[in-house]
């Protein structure tokens, strides 16, 4: 065991404040929990979301942006609106949860290394994000702030497989308000894990948050967010 896996094995007593909860998520069919290790989120991944925040998808290579892991929230839960915006959006997008680790993963092994999906929200600060976009500054104010991962439980790809397609939609107060299938995803699941394994060292308990469809837009206090993904399950989420 190294110094750093010995020092997060000591008692509680040992610290001289008390460590941080652990985030989890529950599992379909098990009193078992998944343990949180990294939040990953790939950018601009369906192409009409690109081009309504006016990219060309086409000349994209996959990039990244991260979320801490006590920003996730289980389906249910109320979503305090934030602080420090006006402009508070939603995100509908399938969860990849891993269940192995690696750096430099092929890309024919990378499903090898899922343990399972889940339905998430990526939701974004846009006035935040856009001023930090304007000053080329990470976006992290507009992405990482405290409930802004509202996740459902996981299902184990041992039971589903791994979807490559099928509808994953968001409705507002019950209206549609994002549609596509799984089938736009510009990067699939297997290039982002290959491709982010060349860049961090992934490990079990990182999610991957993989991208949205066009028709994302704002929510205010009183809203219900109720988002679907074909095969893998449905989230709401209550804006307080």
């Amino acid at each position: 065991m190294n110094e750093a896996a010995s020092r997060s094995a000591k008692p509680e007593g040992d610290f001289v404040v008390a460590p941080p909860k652990l985030t989890t998520l529950p599992v379909r069919g098990s009193s078992k929990l998944f343990p949180i290790r990294r939040v990953y989120c790939v950018g601009r991944n369906y192409a009409a979301h690109a081009i309504e925040m006016g990219h060309d998808p086409n000349k994209e290579p996959p990039f990244f942006f991260q979320k801490n892991p006590d920003n996730v929230i289980l389906s249910g839960e109320k979503f305090p609106y934030p602080v420090k915006t006006s402009d508070l959006h939603f995100e509908i997008e399938l969860v990849v949860a891993l269940g192995k680790g690696g750096t430099d993963i092929p890309l024919n092994k990378a499903l090898d290394h899922v343990f399972g999906y889940c339905v998430g929200l990526d939701m974004t600060r846009r006035d935040l994000q856009s001023e930090a976009k304007d000053l080329r500054r990470p976006w992290e104010v507009g992405k990482a702030f405290e409930y802004s991962a509202p996740c459902s439980e996981l299902v184990p790809a041992s039971e589903i497989g791994h979807p490559d397609k099928g509808a994953i939609w968001l409705d507002v107060n019950g209206e549609r308000k994002q549609t596509g299938d799984l089938n736009q995803l510009i990067w699939k699941v297997p290039e982002m894990i290959s491709y982010l394994s060349g860049l961090f060292t992934l490990a079990p308990g990182d999610i991957i948050m993989s991208g949205t469809p066009a028709g994302v837009g704002a929510v205010k206090k009183g809203d219900v967010m109720h988002g679907f993904v074909e095969g893998v399950g449905e989230l709401h989420t209550p804006v307080s």
